[in-house]
């Protein structure tokens, strides 16, 4: 078994409360979870509100397919929120 985990920090310019924050994160959670089944959550910056950690995992027993499922990712999140995207960080764990 191989799992992706995906950390990616979003960049949320036009927010100026927790709850323009949320609204945008619910957009990035629910677009992921609709096209890729992928477990996500909001993991740091939970008070910053121009500003979120998101963490996403996927298994899958090839690690080529993650590689592929994370590109897609984070494709779907550049394309969809543009200029939202700060950085990312991935790494694929063998159990």
């Amino acid at each position: 078994m191989k799992v992706l985990i995906l950390r990616v920090t979003i960049i949320i310019h036009g927010a100026v409360s927790l709850k323009d924050k949320r609204r945008v994160i619910r957009a990035i959670k629910d677009r992921i979870w609709s096209k890729f089944r992928a477990s996500i959550s909001e993991i740091a910056e939970h008070d910053a509100k121009q500003k979120a950690v998101l963490g996403i995992v996927y298994v899958s027993n090839e690690k080529s397919l993650l590689e592929r499922i994370m590109n897609k990712m984070i494709n779907l999140i550049d394309e969809s929120f543009p200029g939202m995207l700060g950085d990312y960080e991935y790494t694929v764990e063998h159990y």
